[in-house]
């Protein structure tokens, strides 16, 4: 049966027994949703008389026949959801947790094709490659009946079993083949897929990879069986495909609601991606200038309480500016209390005479900043616009903040020379 999809903003809020795009959202998924959001501490929604308010996580949400978008908004411009849905899209692939390549590119250009499945293809052709380059084989242990005495003799278990049995024994011993941890790891993402996928293009793709696969024994995946996990040379070409795998098992919830309805969640903080992106594009902005850039430096600060600022530019080894991203809109250049406190004792702690706020916006020419009244260091407030004039995400939005920057007297070095 095809999905049906939903879009929303995030902080819009969306109520059951109403529609939306045209489609139902029900009590039965308001419920669904709260159980997903109390096993995450309550982090992704707010709940509402009769709805769901959603925070700063966007991404997406799949119960059975329902998908709900969650798509970014930086601004109040007219753009369309395929806009902020691509944005959504390009920051994670800048960030690296996305990757497409030119099969995928097409994919991503259809209406139809949300970001869960832009992930279950990318973990299809992961694996493809996998097969295509050969499975590796392990060893394991393996303790059961055998017809020929090999490995350790297991007697305790060999005389409870085998008490009839004589021509039978019990042991402990090494099986090198295709069945080992990482396959299975691997094959209870594709069973995932599976469930998932039906009435996709992307079902009968993940059926014709699972006859390629081999037969392998059930696990459980945990957080802490992928923690334990360790490639070596060999493994290696694994990691990516484990990586996605990962994302896959510990987001699904099987039979979280009081129904039938399987959920699976890939849901990404903005606040932090929006740092990341604003971390590797001024990074290549400042490739070939004496300045270095530097993200989630740590220094103690009370205790075992640290601090630790997103962005710091450094020049010979001396602070130039720190930077505190925010996913957020501000009415004028009004940060909240709190914000600027954190600036201060970032600018003493760092020993910098500029800290910059930077927030998603319409960009400004110069940055609004006032000097502390003690000591001699100041904070400003940056706006930049997230996309460019053709409404995409912006890929040179490091060289305008360095713009700013120079253009306030922050940098005494042109940068783009």
């Amino acid at each position: 049966m095809q999905t049906k999809v939903i879009q929303v903003y995030e902080h819009q809020t969306l109520y059951y027994g109403k529609k939306s795009d045209g489609v139902a959202f029900t009590q039965k998924h308001f419920e669904a949703l709260a159980k997903l959001n109390m096993l995450h501490d309550n982090k992704y929604f707010t709940l509402v008389h009769k709805g769901i308010k959603f925070s700063q996580y966007v991404g997406v949400v799949q119960m059975d026949t329902l998908t709900i978008e969650i798509l970014p908004k930086a601004d109040k411009t007219s753009a369309d959801s395929t806009v902020w849905r691509n944005v959504l899209i390009d920051m994670l692939r800048a960030t690296k947790k996305l990757r497409v390549n030119q099969v995928g590119e097409a994919n991503v250009n259809k209406q139809n094709i949300h970001l869960l499945d832009i992930y279950f293809d990318w973990f299809l052709r992961e694996v493809e490659t996998l097969i295509r380059q050969g499975l590796i084989k392990k060893y394991y242990k393996e303790t059961k009946n055998v017809t020929a005495l090999k490995g350790k003799m297991e007697f305790a278990g060999h005389i409870s079993k085998n008490l009839i049995h004589k021509e039978r024994f019990y042991t402990t011993h090494q099986i090198y083949d295709k069945n080992h941890q990482l396959h299975q790891i691997l094959d209870q993402a594709l069973l995932i897929i599976e469930q998932l996928s039906k009435g996709s293009y992307l079902y009968h793709k993940c059926k014709r990879v699972q006859l390629d696969f081999p037969e392998v024994s059930d696990m459980r995946c945990t957080a802490s069986t992928f923690d334990k996990l360790k490639l070596n040379r060999k493994s290696e070409p694994y990691k990516k495909a484990l990586e996605i795998a990962r994302l896959i098992i510990l987001n699904y919830a099987p039979n979280i609601s009081s129904g039938s309805e399987r959920m699976i969640a890939l849901l990404f903080d903005m606040n932090s991606l929006w740092e990341e992106y604003i971390l590797i594009q001024l990074r290549k902005a400042c490739v070939n200038t004496p300045y270095k850039v530097e993200g989630q430096q740590s220094k103690t600060f009370w205790g075992s309480i640290s601090l630790r600022p997103d962005i710091i530019i450094k020049q010979n080894n001396e602070t130039q500016i720190v930077i505190d991203t925010k996913w957020k809109q501000i009415e004028g250049n009004r940060p909240s209390t709190n914000d600027l406190r954190q600036m201060y004792v970032y600018n003493d702690h760092w020993e910098s005479k500029f800290s910059i706020l930077l927030y998603p916006g319409t960009h400004q020419t110069n940055i609004f900043h006032h000097k502390f009244d003690h000591p001699d260091h100041f904070c400003g407030i940056l706006k930049t616009n997230v996309l460019d004039a053709d409404d995409k995400l912006d890929q040179e939005i490091g060289e305008r903040i360095l713009r700013s920057f120079e253009r306030e007297g922050f940098l005494n070095w042109n940068i783009l020379t």
